[in-house]
């Protein structure tokens, strides 16, 4: 017999959401290590500035990547 699910599980990664973290993680692990690159070969202070706040807002993306990784999936 059949018994319907209560409530949806929320504590589990499918591997279609397991294949989408990935991108994401190497979508942005790939830019950072671009502006990464790039702040390395300018001495304007402006552009430093922006590549700076690039890497922190790519960086948070990723952590978050790692979050969802290490909880799977869950608000733990």
């Amino acid at each position: 017999m059949k018994k319907n699910m209560e409530k949806v599980p929320t504590d589990i990664i499918t591997g279609k959401d397991l294949d989408y973290l990935s991108d994401m993680f190497q979508w942005n692990y790939g830019v950072l290590k671009s502006t990464y690159n790039a702040m390395q070969m300018v001495s304007d202070e402006d552009l430093i500035n922006i590549f700076e706040e690039a890497n922190t807002l790519f960086e948070d993306n990723i952590n978050q990547v790692l979050d969802i990784l290490t909880n799977c999936g869950g608000d733990k």
